[in-house]
């Protein structure tokens, strides 16, 4: 069938907007008429190249939609299902078997590959392969082919337009707090970076009743949303220096930090910010090599550093829950979202990395 897709062809270029074939659904796979897809700050990692998917590319993996074909094998799907569409996995591993679906081993060939894993891509432009699969969604397109494990079904009244962040982003931040450090009620969190993913992350620490919930970034709009949004104290990191304000305010060192960053300095503060036996929680999406150092003998002190993936959740579990928290008006992420044609996507880019006018941008499609 004939979709329209924005497609990435170069590194660093724009989005190009162009007609596309997509084959239909195979085996385990389904066909999605895209409602929205929410802009993640990896599609623009992967659009300059920092992992290395290949080009041309169909990218987006926030997407959110209706089920409009359903493949071979595919039996807990349907014509006409509303889903959100999340990150992939093999569903077959000792990893997923477990409950771990972000740290399945075939997780970055199944998300950056580009491709299925036997090769095949579903989407071709003028007879050409375009590579696509992007998560097992490349949801910045009217229609994708989607793996049956990336679909978290939702209700028939679910508000499709906003939802899509909460398949990458916004459960990354929330899943950091509530399903990985899970702070207890009365104590600190110092959250570094304050885009899509931290706030999401300040929410869920107000949801868990974390006392003083620091945050720290050099955007002045983005930290009075913050403070909006539950934190409540703020630091600009380029006026004051981040550490001394964090022990400061905690009698020493947080109990909790979050890096969503990716900025070596920056982790390096985050680890060192949190007192004795605490713990630092990394997200961020360095290129690929980045390496950072740390003070040995400060980490004896039982101090402890995780990396996570995709907030550890289990999207089938975590995002409908999200979902319920969203409807009694604890878990606002509405707020963090500015909506754009699907038309307007390089407008999108734009407002997200360069004017910060965007923290969540969300593609709409209109067709």
């Amino acid at each position: 069938m004939q979709a329209h897709a924005a497609i990435i062809e170069e590194q660093g270029g724009q989005f190009v907007l162009d007609g596309v074939e997509i084959e239909d659904p195979r085996v385990g796979e389904v066909l999605v008429k895209i409602s929205s897809a929410g802009m993640c700050h990896t599609d623009l990692t992967v659009r300059d190249q920092y992992y290395p998917t290949p080009l041309p590319v169909v990218l987006g993996h926030e997407g959110a939609g209706i089920i409009e074909k359903v493949g071979p094998g595919v039996t807990d799907l349907s014509v006409g299902d509303r889903v959100v569409l999340s990150f992939s996995y093999c569903g077959k591993c000792n990893n997923c078997l477990s409950g771990e679906q972000a740290y399945c081993p075939e997780l970055f060939a199944l998300n950056f590959g580009g491709r299925r894993l036997d090769g095949s891509t579903p989407i071709t432009r003028n007879g050409e392969d375009v590579n696509a699969m992007f998560f097992g969604q490349s949801s910045f397109s009217t229609h994708s082919i989607v793996r049956q494990q990336n679909c978290v079904k939702v209700a028939e009244d679910a508000p499709l337009d906003l939802l899509g962040p909460l398949g990458c982003g916004i459960q990354t931040g929330a899943g950091a707090i509530l399903n990985v450090l899970k702070p207890e009620p009365g104590s600190s969190v110092a959250v570094f970076g304050v885009g899509s993913v931290g706030l999401s992350a300040v929410m869920a620490a107000k949801l868990s009743g974390v006392l003083k919930i620091i945050v720290v970034d050099l955007n002045a709009d983005r930290l009075k949303k913050a403070r909006e949004l539950g934190a409540t104290h703020t630091i600009n990191g380029g006026e004051k220096n981040a550490l001394e304000e964090i022990q400061a305010l905690t009698g020493g060192g947080a109990d909790y930090a979050l890096d969503t960053t990716a900025i070596p300095g920056v982790l390096r503060t985050a680890v060192d910010s949190v007192h004795v036996r605490g713990t630092c929680a990394v997200v961020g999406g360095a290129p690929l090599g980045t390496e950072f150092t740390l003070d040995m003998n400060n980490m004896l002190f039982g101090r402890k550093i995780v990396g996570l993936i995709e907030g550890s959740s289990i999207p089938q579990i975590f995002i409908p829950r999200l979902i319920e928290l969203h409807k009694a008006g604890l878990f606002p992420f509405d707020e963090l979202v500015t909506n754009y044609d699907f038309d307007n996507i390089n407008e999108a880019v734009r407002d997200t990395e360069t004017t910060g006018k965007a923290i969540k941008a969300v593609l709409k499609m209109s067709s």
